[in-house]
Parts: structure tokens; sequence; C-alpha cells
């Protein structure tokens, strides 16, 4: 069994989001075993690891779809153990999944307008399609923002495969949310679609704190500030990209190995 490396977490005000201990066992299986870190506002924090080591179950239980058995999360300050998805995106956090999550008989700019109406107060939620003046501001910005103009009437269904993961992306923007966590992005991606959005996720972040699974590992250490590593549930390392790949721990468990994919 590889050593953990234990770190101590400081509370800043600069971070957006802070995991402690989390843990969530099926039976007599942990598949995350108290885990801690701490992502920093505007910043791209990843998460990295071999398959089967915890990081899409970790994405389900700070995304609110599966509840913790141990540990906590807290977002912008406030403990959001245990809420819902549909309460964590009123809060500010919205998630992509690893299978492209679209209306695909419907157009780009429909799948758009549809995400953008969260916008929109209670109280108008019975006025018409044309009325809906935040929802269709967020969607004409979007469009301008991921280069969809010409894309825009086009079934979503009908677009590549790329292009669909780009606008998933796009979707998850909608509500204009605080944190952004992105489950395997580029997945299926061929190499010019993945350098395509990895530049589209880095021109993101500032504007938007973004947490990333992502399993090409050349570009979670170009793109990221910030990067954790588990290993069979557990945090094995966490530190600056450079500082991950020297990592002697990291090396025996993942890079040794001659793996290529998270």
């Amino acid at each position: 069994m590889l050593e953990r490396q234990k770190t101590l977490l400081p509370q800043s005000a600069s971070a957006v989001l802070e995991v402690n201990g989390l843990t969530v066992r099926f039976g007599a299986l942990v598949a995350v075993n108290d885990v801690s870190f701490v992502a920093q506002r505007g910043h791209i924090t990843s998460v990295i690891g071999p398959n089967g080591a915890g990081k899409s179950t970790l994405f389900n239980l700070i995304s609110g779809a599966i509840r913790p058995s141990a540990g906590s999360v807290v977002f912008n300050g406030v403990d959001i153990t245990g809420k819902s998805p549909t309460a964590l995106m009123h809060a500010g956090l919205s998630r992509s999944f690893q299978i492209t999550n679209l209306f695909f008989e419907l157009s780009v700019y429909e799948n758009l307008r549809l995400a953008s109406q969260v916008l929109e107060p209670a109280g108008r939620a019975i006025l018409s399609i044309g009325r809906s003046t935040l929802a269709l501001e967020r969607v004409d910005e979007l469009i301008a923002q991921f280069r969809l103009a010409d894309k825009a009437h086009e079934l979503a269904g009908y677009l590549s495969h790329g292009e669909q993961r780009r606008l998933e992306i796009a979707v998850c923007l909608s509500s204009r949310p605080k944190l952004l966590l992105l489950d395997e992005p580029t997945q299926g991606m061929s190499h010019a679609d993945t350098e395509e959005t990895g530049d589209m996720i880095k021109s993101l972040a500032g504007d938007v704190s973004i947490l990333l699974v992502e399993h090409d590992v050349g570009l979670v250490m170009k793109l990221s500030d910030h990067v954790i590593v588990m290993n069979q549930g557990a945090k094995l390392a966490e530190g600056l990209p450079a500082e991950v790949r020297a990592n002697p721990a990291v090396q025996a468990a993942y890079f040794g190995q001659g793996k290529h994919h998270a």
C-alpha cells in the first residue's frame, strides 16, 4: 500500500472550495477515503489518477450526486455537504458529465436558452420566451464567446463530438456559476479538438474557478494551477504540476507504469 502524502490545509479567503476528510463507503468498499484539498478562486484545480482511483466518485460527492459517509464540502465559505445538485446549481456550482448531456433534438440555441432560463426570477416563469430577457441575453453572450453563431440553429445531435462537448461546457456556464466542475471534457476527442478545448478551458479561468477531472495528463500539466493525484480512493499527492510530476510516489503509482491516461 502506498503511503499517502499528508497536507495541512490553510483556511483562506481565496479558497472557493474546501474538501475536508471526504469519505464514502459502499458496503465494505471505501471508494473515497479521507480526501482533503483546497481549490483556489479563479484557478484550475485538476484531479488525476489511474482508472478506478475514485476521481469521478469524488466529483459526485462534491456535486451532490452522492452523499458522503464522512467529511464535508465547503463552497464559498458555506457548508454544502449533501445538498442536492439543484440547490448547488442555484448556489453557483455547475458540472459537466463524462457522457454528453444535451438535448440532441433541439438546436444549439435552444439548448443554451433552456439552460439560461434559470437566470430568470421565479415570478417570470410563466412569461413568453420572448420576454425572458436575462436568459436571451445570456444565450447571445455564450454564442459569441464560444463562436457558435454559424451553428446556433443546427440541431445539437448533428454537431461533431468535439462541438457537442464544447456546447456542453457553454450550457454549464449558462447559469453564471462561480465554480465549474468538468468531468473528462476531452474524452473521445481528436488531438486537434483536445487542444482547442484545452485552450478554451484555460481562457475561462479567472472569470470562473474550475475543478477538472481529465484523462490526458499532458493537458492537465499544461492547464492546471494545482494538481491532486488520487490512487485507490485516497489522495496520493498534490501540488504544482512540476512538483507532482517529480514526486517519486506519483511516478511509481502512475507515470512509472507507462500510463498516459488518468
